[in-house]
Order: structure tokens, then C-alpha cells, then sequence
């Protein structure tokens, strides 16, 4: 899937990244909406720059998102 500014998305499960950190766990089932897509597609080293409803903004690895 490739991820587009201003789509809506789900942090929809954790990661099997090494870059996901264990307070991301409190990130599971919020949406928020793409402001830094990253143009590599299934590279878990792609993060893509979320912003969270109510909670930031912040990167996630590709695998644990999904669009809404």
C-alpha cells in the first residue's frame, strides 16, 4: 500500500519492527491522518509521520498501519 498526505489511517496493531517502542502500545486502534509519507513501499525502515487524534504526531512503521 502506498500512503498519501492526508489519508486517514489506523494504528491498527503493533509492529514486528525494530523501531517500534513499547509506548506505542498505547497507540493500537487510534486514527489519525498521514502528514509525511515516506515514498518506499513495504520497507519496514520506511516510518511514515502520523498525526494522531488527540495524541501527536509521531513515525510508525508501515506494517502497523492501515487506511480507514
Amino acid at each position: 500500500m502506498v500512503f498519501r498526505r492526508g489519508q486517514r489511517v489506523e494504528v491498527f496493531r503493533k509492529s514486528d519492527d525494530e523501531s517500534w517502542e513499547n509506548y506505542m502500545d498505547a497507540f493500537i486502534g487510534v486514527h489519525g491522518i498521514i502528514t509525511d509519507p515516506d515514498s518506499t513501499i513495504n520497507d519496514p525502515d520506511a516510518l511514515v509521520e502520523v498525526s494522531l487524534e488527540g495524541k501527536g504526531t509521531h513515525r510508525f512503521p508501515q506494517d502497523c498501519l492501515r487506511e480507514l
